[in-house]
């Protein structure tokens, strides 16, 4: 691929690499979802991967939410 661009090469492939911490899958009130832990026992929902069809559209299972599982 070629890129012809007078931006500089720093501002184009700024964030293309981010180094996350490992994601895991647990299992939590039935449903299994990709978390990202935090502290204490507490980790933030990535995405929901096997749940009921209802569960996608409950705020508390949303992206982003942040849940204690442990």
């Amino acid at each position: 691929m070629t890129l012809y661009t007078v931006i500089p090469l720093e501002q184009v492939f700024e964030g293309a690499v981010s180094f996350m911490e490992p994601l895991e899958e647990v299992s939590f009130q039935g449903l299994l979802m990709q978390v990202e832990p935090l502290d204490r026992g507490r980790a933030r929902i990535v995405r929901l991967l096997d749940c009921p069809l209802e569960k996608y559209l409950d705020p508390a299972f949303s992206p982003g939410a942040i849940i204690s599982w442990k």
